[in-house]
């Protein structure tokens, strides 16, 4: 069965590439067309792609357009509206020592490419890197996550239809497939998941020295100053953090607060929660489950580690687990210490933004950071003094929606970004070409150099 599976990826490598080996992919109308082939099967998909969402991890209609098909579709409209801007050389400059010359960088596209996308936003993070793949003029090969199978079975039926697989197909399956795939000489990987997962690919990319872009995770802290607006900061952040359940990349992880503001804090937090969902969250059509039974394991082991303010009820048999915040959790805890991805808030006791500052710093870069302050100056210290993936002052999460900006990861967050323009640039080669023409040919750069010092360091 094995050696079955690794027959069909190598064959369908192949045809991929003979594919792209003739060039047809080059042309912005053919790009046009696929990008338009992709909006069409959004269109004609959308209801079964927001039932699968639904099946997968219990998201309402609502969350999931707002979250992943209105995102999707706004991708869509860039890309059509600015590829052949994208396409275009852009100049350069070309110094005195070569002149007459002109310098130009072309885009040209990687070639044949392999999208591996995660579970917790199954349909967002398959499409947005293929519009960027396709955009560049790169065939692409989907892995959907086994992990979301009712969304992995609708875009392997959405795509099988829109695309001819030597252009765009995708493979089903689980770690074998993965590994299946990850043996084949690629010209691009694109991963997005975490990051243990992140450094077996890119150790499976090395093999071929394929570049890759990897969105990874990470513990993206909430830093809250005293002059916060603390009701408009506990109700974002809660929104951030429980919105898919909690199983979000970019969503806060921990929140570093003065010991002093945690109580209000947290019947903040809880005001937000009863606003969101009610009284019982496990009744709101509006909150999501953890995804399959290991996970929800978990998550309830990691809320084990501090006191639980408020929250912590949990139903095992429909992955239920209420919007929680935690707080005296052992910085040396596996809470502390691994991305929880799930509904579980830990309160660090932070007094001052010095303090907040020196314990971001101490750990790995975050995929984001949140910084909450009326004093602008305390927010532009924590920009400037501290790295992340991206960072939003006074909000959370929203700078993902940004489409003109790149998002990604820096360090252990990951490598690359990608929307709007920067999807094809990660898909693309940027080529540096200078043209000359054969006549003035100076014969300054030519040997014997004797005597050519002075106007080397003059014109150089």
């Amino acid at each position: 069965m094995r050696n079955q599976r690794e027959h069909d990826v190598k064959a369908l490598v192949s045809r991929q590439r003979a594919c792209f080996e003739t060039r047809v992919t080059l042309p912005l109308k053919w790009r046009q067309e696929q990008l338009r082939a992709l909006e069409a099967a959004a269109r004609k998909h959308e209801e079964a792609i927001l039932a699968a969402l639904k099946a997968d991890l219990a998201k309402s209609p609502e969350e999931a357009y707002l979250t992943e098909v209105g995102s999707i579709q706004g991708e869509l409209k860039t890309a059509l509206k600015h590829v052949k801007t994208w396409m275009e050389p852009r100049k350069g400059s070309a110094p005195l020592v070569i002149q007459p010359a002109r310098a130009w960088q072309y885009a040209e596209p990687l070639g044949v490419t392999l999208i591996i996308a995660p579970w917790n936003y199954p349909y967002q993070l398959s499409l947005a890197p293929l519009i960027g793949a396709l955009a560049a003029g790169c065939t692409a090969v989907l892995k959907p996550s086994e992990h979301a199978p009712a969304t992995s079975r609708v875009l392997a039926r959405m795509l099988g239809e829109a695309f001819p697989p030597e252009v765009v197909s995708v493979v089903e399956g689980g770690v074998e497939e993965s590994r299946a795939l990850l043996d084949e000489r690629w010209d691009l990987i694109f991963f997005t998941g975490g990051t243990q997962v992140g450094r077996t690919v890119a150790e499976a990319a090395a093999r071929h020295l394929t570049p890759t872009v990897l969105e990874l995770g990470g513990k993206s802290p909430c830093i809250v100053d005293r002059s916060a607006d603390l009701e408009v900061t506990a109700r974002r952040i809660a929104w951030g953090k429980y919105v898919n359940a909690g199983q979000t990349c970019i969503a806060p992880d921990y929140v570093l607060i003065p010991s002093d503001l945690q109580e209000r804090f947290t019947a903040l937090v809880q005001k937000a929660v009863r606003s969101f969902y009610g009284d019982d969250a496990s009744t709101s059509a509006d909150y999501g489950r953890i995804v399959n039974d290991r996970h929800f394991e978990r998550v309830s082991a990691l809320a084990d580690h501090g006191r639980i303010a408020f929250g912590g009820e949990r139903d095992a048999r429909s992955r239920y687990f209420s919007p929680t915040v935690i707080t005296d959790a052992p910085l040396t805890s596996p809470l502390m210490q691994e991305e929880i991805f799930g509904p579980l808030l830990p309160l660090v006791d932070c007094e001052n933004v010095d303090d907040a500052i020196r314990f971001v710093r101490a750990r790995p870069k975050p995929l984001a950071l949140y910084t909450f302050a009326r004093d602008a100056a305390v927010n532009e210290r924590v920009l400037s003094e501290t790295s992340s993936g991206g960072a939003v002052t006074n909000d959370v999460c929203v700078h993902f929606a940004a489409e003109g900006m790149p998002f990604g990861g820096v360090g252990e967050s990951g490598l690359g970004g990608y929307h709007g323009q920067s999807s094809f640039d990660a898909f693309s080669h940027k080529k540096s070409v200078v043209k000359r023409p054969f006549a003035l040919d100076m014969k300054l750069r030519y040997p014997p150099y004797t005597g050519k010092l002075g106007l080397f360091r003059r014109f150089l």
